[in-house]
């Protein structure tokens, strides 16, 4: 009897075992140190930009352009002067496939032109940021760098008007007393002033002169790239020499272009053109736009 209940128990025993092997080897529930929510697969990254590389700078804006812009250059008599002149100043730079640049520099008897052209290629290094979307980033910079006028017709919300004090609320009329009372948000002096002013400014001034400078004021440019600004800028160097600066900046998937246009009278009272100008810096970009492929 006693060696048959040994026999009972081992056998008992080898069972449990045998069970507990089978479980342990079908088990596919998780382990301690798995993540339910993973895959197993690397997050896809974010694409990466239209260009590669970029353009030679100095290259990239033709004689034509340049005869424009710089109209001087073609006074330069010497011939290997004039072609210096054409061929522009590059850029220093340690990556020519991030980014680029050129200069030119145009003196003559009654003007100083200046142009320059810079390409910079966006490269993002965060998986989940594309370079297109590094790029904008870069250009919405520059842009609140600016500090764009608002558009016409685009007026700002009025400020909160100012709480009333103590003594303002003990007033008789439920105002502030003359001397406590806080200037209004809008004085009528203020607007009465901007009114009259606005009214001898058109009828000082040719029809439609005003509509016509609003539309040359710093904005924003939807014909060009994927999003591109014009800024404009009138300096006083000297007592009385006038300096107009024009920028545009541009881009296009991932590469911003920022173009440069200056002019210096040299006689005094003389304002350059803004118009003129404009319209051949917007013509150019717009040239470099079609190089790019944009």
């Amino acid at each position: 009897m006693q060696r048959k209940a040994y026999a009972t128990g081992t056998a008992a025993l080898l069972a449990a075992l045998l069970a507990g092997c089978t479980s342990g080897s079908g088990d596919t529930g998780p382990t301690d140190n798995a993540n339910p929510g993973d895959t197993g697969r690397p997050a896809a990254a974010a694409p990466p930009g239209k260009y590669r590389t970029l353009p030679e700078p100095c290259g990239a804006v033709g004689h034509d352009a340049l005869d424009t812009m710089l109209p001087g250059i073609q006074r330069i008599t010497d011939p290997v002067q004039r072609d210096r002149a054409y061929q522009g100043a590059a850029e220093l730079t340690y990556d020519t496939d991030r980014k680029v640049g050129c200069r030119w520099k145009v003196d003559s008897a009654d003007v100083t032109d200046r142009l320059s052209v810079d390409f910079e290629r966006v490269v993002s290094y965060d998986n989940a940021v594309s370079d297109d979307d590094q790029a904008q980033r870069l250009f919405q910079e520059k842009q609140a760098a600016a500090d764009l006028p608002a558009p016409s017709g685009v007026t700002a919300p009025p400020p909160t008007a100012p709480t009333p004090t103590a003594s303002a609320k003990g007033s008789p009329s439920g105002g502030a007393t003359p001397s406590a009372k806080a200037p209004s948000a809008n004085p009528p002096s203020s607007s009465a002033t901007s009114g009259s002013a606005a009214s001898g400014s058109a009828s000082s001034s040719p029809s439609g002169s005003a509509d016509a400078s609003a539309e040359l004021q710093p904005r924003t440019l939807s014909d060009l790239g994927d999003e591109a600004y014009l800024d404009d800028q009138l300096s006083t160097s000297g007592p009385t020499v006038e300096q107009r600066t024009v920028t545009v900046v541009f881009r296009t998937s991932n590469v911003v272009v920022t173009l440069q246009y200056e002019e210096q009278p040299t006689a005094t009272g003389t304002v350059p053109d803004s118009k003129e100008m404009q319209d051949r810096a917007r013509d150019l970009a717009a040239r470099l736009d079609d190089a790019l492929g944009g």
